[in-house]
């Protein structure tokens, strides 16, 4: 039996976290919009996670009040560098 090690960012506070720490390396186009792709790349590509834990760790982070997200997906805007 092969026992599957748990993911990284499965727990949606540290994907969160992550988030806004990649949102906080990028540099702002226009009032403080940060492209979602300058993101979402390296979370999945060079972290490896998933795109259900990229869903979750947004939604979280919104919710946290960390990043506010354009109502089309296609930027958002760091509130907040920390996530306590």
């Amino acid at each position: 039996m092969k026992h599957v090690p748990e993911r990284p960012f499965s727990n949606p506070e540290v994907a969160a976290r992550k988030l806004v720490e990649l949102a906080a390396t990028i540099a702002a186009v226009q009032d403080g919009r940060i492209h979602i792709e300058k993101i979402h790349a390296p979370f999945l590509c060079t972290l490896k996670a998933s795109g259900a834990e990229f869903g979750a760790g947004i939604k979280h982070a919104v919710e946290k009040g960390r990043l506010e997200l354009h109502e089309g997906g296609t930027y958002g805007r760091l509130l907040s560098a920390s996530i306590e």
